[in-house]
């Protein structure tokens, strides 16, 4: 039975209603073998006995920083949270680059954020109703050279393909619509159908002593396309294995850190997906 106020390896959080869809959805990754980042799962009960700022659920927390290093991810897992019905994609916080000492301040952070005006607004146009219970993730940080989103089933037409967006930097520069992203179009097959360059004119990237900051990109790179043949061919492998994990379709945040292919999120395509 899960202690609900005991972090576990993000491989045994499966439990949904405990951990939240992230971390569920993280941990059969995990055990399927697929490169998900080191990390923790905090259940709903931690997370609001920490952000209500309770010593107990603080000290816990600050020996779970010590187990994944100096950087990390900190993502918020509600129980409602990247289920079939509802992605909550971008309604609530997550924050990279956080320092151990800052894990506490981040988790009651994230918290916070899935009771404030605009996830709350998601709530209601969705039909989404009970209390809001959040569960938290918290991964060794990755300091992606590339990142970006992948959807195995075409989001403006619903076309079965396997659409891919990427820039520089960290996913945030994507995600967050801070730059028009490289787009490639593959088949299901992986062919290449379409290649087109956007305009990364900046990159987020891990700032020092904690948290991010946006930079510039030279002209010439901004218009390079930031995946090759062979990461292309990565990508496409990892829709296929996620396919054969979940079934159904794919909603992937992926990075590159050092030529290594890192799975950061995975949520099934929703009506609420990228909104």
């Amino acid at each position: 039975m899960t202690d609900p106020m005991t972090p576990a390896a993000l491989a045994e959080a499966g439990d949904a209603c405990m951990f939240g869809g992230k971390a569920a959805g993280l941990a059969a990754a995990t055990r399927a073998g697929l490169p998900v980042p080191q990390g923790l799962a905090l259940p709903w009960p931690l997370v609001e006995a920490a952000a209500a700022g309770d010593p107990d659920a603080i000290a816990v927390l600050d020996a779970a920083a010590s187990r994944l290093g100096p950087s990390l991810a900190v993502r918020s897992s509600a129980l409602d949270e990247d289920s079939d019905v509802a992605s909550f994609a971008g309604q609530h916080l997550s924050l990279l680059n956080v320092p151990a000492s800052g894990l506490a301040d981040a988790v009651g952070a994230v918290a916070r954020s899935a009771r404030g005006g605009a996830a709350l607004a998601y709530r209601r146009r969705l039909g989404v109703t009970g209390r809001t219970r959040v569960g938290v993730v918290i991964q060794r940080m990755v300091d992606a050279e590339v990142a970006g989103v992948l959807f195995d089933v075409n989001p403006a037409t619903g076309a079965q393909e396997i659409v891919i967006e990427g820039a520089w930097g960290l996913g945030e520069a994507v995600v967050g619509g801070l730059v028009t992203p490289d787009l490639f179009r593959l088949s299901i097959e992986g062919e290449l159908l379409e290649q087109r360059s956007g305009d990364k004119d900046l990159e987020v990237v891990a700032a020092p002593g904690g948290g991010t900051l946006e930079r510039p990109v030279a002209p010439g790179r901004a218009q390079a396309p930031c995946l090759d043949g062979g990461e292309l061919a990565r990508l496409h492998r990892l829709a296929m294995a996620c396919r054969g994990v979940f079934g159904g379709s794919q909603d992937l945040e992926w990075a590159f850190a050092h030529r290594r292919l890192w799975l950061c999120q995975r949520r099934a395509v929703t009506r609420g997906a990228r909104t």
